[in-house]
């Protein structure tokens, strides 16, 4: 089906996070975060190869420690996905992990002391060639934001955000990304507006804190759902307290919702009703169950009757609806009947085989 409305994403500059380019024409990127304790080197690694398999293009690794930063150089050596060190106020820490091979560094520049300190913390990050996330987050503002503003605001946030811009760039060093989080939806996305008209260095988004699982992912695909709309966002994370894995799935279901991303298949499935010849929802969950494992990009759709069946079967390359007999479509084609008992089987090997073309 041919999209009615194609995003045109605001121009920024390109970056790379290891090998994975930030921004420009690159497609938008999605990380989450591990959390396991760092220093437990075999859950952490086991953690980060389960969000690559997932789909994540970085992950992000909390370093709050010198012994965290140990386990660090380890967990780098044994993953291959580019990883994003997390560090607050011990600049030593973030000198460790460039020197260990850090992908990224996200830090405050404000919040790690004295100007000498960040210099030595942009230098190393020059010496290496790794970029650094400016990462404000409205409930961490500084003292006098706070009391200057009396609680969050977007204007905070932005104010924030370019006294971390103003030390790197008094630097010269032009080779980051910036973050503005809030738990807030529009607080949030009135941040991001403002700043993406004075800036044109990559946007990392994300609803901070977003909260449970369900709760989270409706308020982050609204509020990344009103930014990546009007194309502001180069990469994104979801933030659920969850399994990091589902962050990883709800953020690309976000992104093909918008056309922005294609990955693994897009599953098209009515609701159900009494008119249904067959258990949607029970096919529909085995079925994406099934096919969690296919990274290409194909859609499908399973509809329960005759009403609107059809036209969405013939839309897309496997489709199904429910009938007397249910019919099976590929490439908008009648292709055959389907039994009740054979729905899953026939409709995954049918999705693998277009696939394999």
């Amino acid at each position: 089906m041919k999209p009615v409305h194609t995003i045109t994403r605001r121009k920024s500059k390109k970056i790379f996070v290891g090998d994975v380019a930030i921004g420009g024409d690159a497609p938008i990127a999605v990380q989450s975060m591990t959390n396991t304790n760092t220093n437990d080197i075999s859950a952490t690694v086991a953690q980060i190869k389960e969000l690559q398999n997932s789909g994540a293009d970085l992950v992000r690794v909390s370093v709050p420690t010198m012994a965290a930063a140990e386990a660090f150089k380890i967990i780098k050596q044994k993953t291959s996905v580019p990883l994003i060190a997390d560090i607050h106020f011990d600049y030593k820490i973030a000198l460790k992990v460039a020197e260990y091979g850090a992908d990224c560094l996200r830090i405050n520049p404000g919040n790690i002391g004295r100007e000498d300190r960040v210099r030595e913390v942009v230098a190393s990050a020059l010496d290496h060639n790794i970029p650094i996330r400016i990462g404000v987050n409205a409930g961490s503002l500084e003292k006098d934001l706070q009391k200057k503003y009396t609680e969050p605001t977007p204007e905070a946030m932005v104010e924030s955000a370019f006294r971390h811009i103003d030390i790197l760039d008094r630097l010269s060093f032009d080779n980051y990304k910036i973050s503005l989080k809030a738990s807030e939806v529009f607080m949030t996305v009135f941040a991001y507006k403002q700043l993406a008209t004075q800036i044109d260095n990559p946007l990392h988004l994300g609803i901070t804190e977003a909260g449970s699982f369900r709760a989270g992912s409706v308020k982050s695909s609204v509020g990344l759902g009103l930014l990546l709309a009007e194309g502001i966002g180069d990469t994104i994370r979801v933030s659920l307290a969850s399994n990091p894995v589902d962050e990883i799935k709800v953020g690309f279901d976000i992104l093909k919702s918008l056309g922005l991303r294609q990955k693994g298949v897009n599953l098209i499935a009515c609701p159900s009703c009494s008119r249904q010849k067959f258990d949607v929802i029970k096919v529909v969950n085995e079925l994406e169950a099934r096919l969690e494992d296919i990274n290409e990009p194909i859609d499908a759709a399973v509809i329960g009757c005759v009403v609107n069946g059809p036209g969405e079967a013939k839309a897309v390359s496997v489709g199904l609806t429910g009938g007397e007999p249910n019919l099976m479509y590929i490439n908008g084609l009648t292709h055959s009947k389907v039994s009740n008992e054979s729905l899953v089987d026939t409709l995954e090997a049918q999705i693998r085989s277009q696939l394999k073309g």
